[in-house]
């Protein structure tokens, strides 16, 4: 969940480095005293993320202005759907502006994408996730966004799990090292909860991996038939996932090779922004 101080905090630094000395067309041109109502309108299809995000971009600005969302975080809307309402002191809405839209516009592509994703492999038993590439500082945004158009999230950070990719076992085996017996040595030093997960690339490696008892094995830029191979090789033993070669127009099909995750980076490194307008009047002073 995004917490209040994490959103205000992300906003604020936005906010500071849009306007450091304030907003000079606003203050030069709009009176103080003039006030203004606003209509954030969906331009295109898609599904909603971000709203609490978008309030905060007016309330940090000017603490006067009053923000009403008229749809929740994963709500789906149709082209001219009326999605928040603001009103407020003229020049905090329009300085505010650009900045709450940017986080909204973002937030809401990436639910919109997922969303997409989802579809594709209802059906299927397969769960659709997200991965570490993301916006540097917008990792909590993004992966909200995610879980708004029905996906789930994978590990936050590199502090939350043990996940040996290609590199790390390229090391960890380097001197000669047994797979198996070193990454049972590692999982002897960790905590009980720690979960562990292991990416292997070739069919061969998934019997030493899995002997020692990991939870959760990727299995990367596999084939299709190399992926059916995967699973009933695993056969329960752990979580599969699967990785690399994902689109729309494949992701149906990884995922009826009965994978248990497909993560797709897409989500959030390729989602467009989507097209999301505020109509200002601002009323004379």
């Amino acid at each position: 969940m995004l917490s209040r101080a994490h959103i205000d905090r992300v906003v604020g630094a936005a906010l500071e480095e849009d306007a450091p000395w304030g907003d000079l067309t606003s203050q030069y041109l709009i009176p103080a005293s003039a006030t203004a109502t606003a209509d954030l309108v969906a331009r295109e299809a898609g599904v909603f993320s971000g709203g609490d995000v978008f309030a905060a971009a007016f309330a940090l600005t000017d603490p006067q202005i009053e923000v009403t969302l008229r749809v929740g975080d994963g709500d789906a809307f149709e082209p001219g759907t009326v999605l928040a309402a603001v009103s407020g002191p003229a020049r905090g809405v329009l300085q505010a502006e650009r900045i709450g839209l940017n986080f909204v516009q973002r937030m809401s592509g990436i639910a919109t994408l997922t969303a997409r994703y989802v579809a594709e492999v209802a059906g299927t038993d397969a769960r659709i996730a997200d991965t570490r590439k993301t916006t540097p500082g917008l990792r909590a945004f993004e992966r909200a966004a995610v879980r708004a158009g029905g996906g789930r999230n994978h590990r936050f950070s590199l502090s939350d799990t043990v996940m040996a990719k290609d590199n790390h076992l390229a090391v960890l085996t380097a001197d000669g090292t047994d797979l198996t017996e070193a990454l049972r040595a590692a999982i002897s030093r960790l905590p009980h909860t720690t979960h562990v997960e292991v990416e292997v690339d070739r069919i061969d490696q998934i019997e030493p991996v899995l002997a020692a008892g990991i939870g959760t094995i990727m299995l990367d830029n596999f084939s299709l038939d190399d992926l059916r191979d995967g699973v009933a090789q695993v056969a329960g033993r752990a979580t599969v996932e699967a990785s690399g070669g994902v689109s729309l127009e494949t992701v149906r099909a990884i995922a009826e090779t009965g994978v248990d995750v497909i993560s797709v980076g897409a989500l959030t490194h390729s989602a467009r922004a989507l097209d999301l307008g505020l109509d200002v009047r601002v009323d004379p002073a």
